[in-house]
């Protein structure tokens, strides 16, 4: 990351803990992405025990991505308003909380509502790490604090599969799939305790406020398109799934009405319309809404089809996407450690591409080999891992590199709500090209329309990618 374009005199000094401080906000992102993908590995084991139809399976993921997109805008705004350590220890302090309930519930219904509260704590907690980073870090070292992200969050969305099913197959105490959400509690006070010691305090624009209209404009626009793509397969698609999509793009446009109207009377928006005159930050938000909506829709499908359709075990199922873990390490750290930096935006294109080959070599396999062990699965795996690590490693620096600190809350939260709303959508749209198409052709011919989708989703966000600049540097 190159020096902010803050001037000096508005650049805090570096904070003497500050690896430290970027340790507590890595873990609380690799919580946060665990939670948001073992569902695919639970799920199965969930509906086994609490009951549930197919619906029950994508809201237990799309409710806490949903809930999670939908704060973030304004999750982002807490920490510039009321100051970004005391946002992040209050949205942890939440999330501990929630995924303790999450463990406890005792019906699918309750459980669901757990995961919507703690999508919500998460979107107050997560905005705050890249705020705080920014503040700690002296420019010279920015580029290596935000090169961590892409690698962790990238093993992260892997291995949260391969967690939830050793955690299942432990069984501690009887748990099950309760101990998916239980080992957050643990962890999550673990890092609060550090937290306390380590953060620094930093804060935006101190004249900065609430936007209540905004946030109901952006709640109601995101609610309205993601409810119905839900919802709508499990009952027959009726109108008003169709009218409540079409209603989302009015509503969300008003939404982005009225950010101008507020930006140009001097008062605080919700979502700084400055940012988006940022091309590397524009180029992202749509690169980030297509890749990491192709990732959570496969990321649960794949599961759920090792599962349902191969009979595998949670671990085994989990297992199976060792190979992915293992070659989104190797990809990261060639892309953060010199070929990201070197080359900038076309690594990131390469790593699209390598890793839509990687998902078209798993359905060539699919066909030559169908997988008994799940083995079978593991060069093709591989790739689609190297792939996803080039990919993911410079993404966050290329994006966020002209963002001035100001702006860093609403930044950081847009554009987490846009990879969360990625997810979300991406969830509710693949779950819902699986499960209808396995109801006329079979689990398997499900699958491989899943990932040819995929394929194609990450091809495109290669396509968007030449919006961004070719390296990251900040913008005049």
């Amino acid at each position: 990351m190159p020096p902010d374009t803050e001037t000096p005199t508005t650049t805090a000094p570096a904070h003497p803990l500050r690896w430290f401080a970027l340790v507590v906000v890595l873990v609380a992102e690799i919580m946060d992405l665990l939670d948001a993908t073992v569902v695919g590995i639970a799920a199965p084991s969930i509906q086994r025990e609490l009951g549930g139809d197919a619906t029950t399976i994508q809201w237990i993921a799309a409710g806490y991505t949903l809930a999670y997109a939908v704060g973030l805008v304004t999750g982002g705004r807490l920490g510039d308003l009321y100051g970004r350590r005391r946002v992040f220890l209050l949205g942890l302090g939440g999330f501990v909380t929630f995924s303790a309930l999450c463990g406890l519930a005792p019906t699918p219904g309750l459980l669901i509502t757990c995961r919507v509260l703690q999508g919500l704590a998460g979107a107050i907690l997560i905005p705050q790490g890249f705020g705080i980073v920014k503040s700690a870090f002296p420019p010279r070292e920015l580029g290596a604090a935000f090169g961590a992200f892409g690698p962790a969050m990238g093993l992260a969305a892997v291995g949260g599969p391969i967690l939830a099913g050793a955690l299942i197959a432990w069984d501690l105490g009887g748990a099950g799939w309760r101990t998916v959400f239980l080992v957050n509690v643990p962890i999550g006070l673990a890092c609060l305790a550090l937290a306390l010691k380590v953060l620094p305090e930093s804060r935006g624009d101190r004249t900065t406020r609430p936007d209540p209209v905004g946030t109901a404009l952006v709640t109601a626009g995101l609610l309205l398109l993601v409810f119905p793509l839900v919802q709508g397969r499990e009952l027959g698609w009726p109108g008003w799934s169709y009218a409540m999509m079409a209603a989302s793009v009015p509503v969300l446009g008003g939404f982005a009405w009225h950010q101008l109207r507020r930006a140009r009377a001097g008062r605080s928006p919700l979502v700084e319309p400055a940012l988006f005159r940022s091309r590397a930050f524009a180029g992202g938000m749509l690169v980030g809404l297509v890749f990491f909506g192709g990732m959570a829709g496969l990321f649960l499908v794949l599961g759920l089809y090792l599962q349902l359709a191969l009979a595998f075990s949670p671990l085994r199922a989990g297992l199976v996407l060792a190979p992915w873990a293992l070659g989104v390490a190797i990809g990261a750290t060639l892309s953060g450690a010199w070929l990201g930096r070197r080359f900038g935006r076309p690594v990131l294109q390469a790593g699209a591409v390598v890793m839509a080959a990687g998902i078209a070599g798993i359905v060539v396999t699919l066909h030559v080999a169908p997988p008994t062990t799940g083995w079978e699965l593991t060069p093709a795996l591989l790739v689609s891992g190297v792939g996803m690590g080039l990919f993911i490693a410079p993404f966050f620096d290329i994006v966020l590199a002209g963002v001035t600190l100001p702006m860093v809350g609403s930044a950081s939260g847009v554009l987490n709500a846009d990879q969360q709303l990625g997810s979300t959508v991406g969830v509710a749209v693949l779950g819902t090209v699986f499960f209808s198409t396995a109801t006329g052709r079979g689990m398997g011919a499900a699958f491989e329309t899943v990932l040819w989708a995929t394929a194609a989703m990450v091809l495109a966000g290669a396509a968007l990618s030449v919006l961004l600049p070719r390296h990251a540097r900040p913008e005049s």
